[in-house]
């Protein structure tokens, strides 16, 4: 395999890499916004949220 080959091949390893990383950030962001819906208002006041707060959170985008 050349120099060439290689370096290619390890940019399109990076890149899959760090898609995948971009992926696992997005996936637990969003599973951080719906756990606030399942929040009871006294937890939610715990952590300085109110319920519309959450809602406006929790049904944010994915790629949000």
């Amino acid at each position: 395999m050349s120099k060439i080959s290689r370096d290619y091949s390890r940019t399109i390893a990076a890149f899959i890499g760090k898609g995948f990383i971009w992926l696992a950030w997005r996936l637990e962001r969003r599973r951080t916004r719906l756990a606030l819906l399942n929040m009871t208002d006294e937890q939610l006041w715990d952590v300085g949220i109110s319920r519309a707060d959450a809602y406006r959170e929790g049904i944010r985008s994915f790629l949000d």
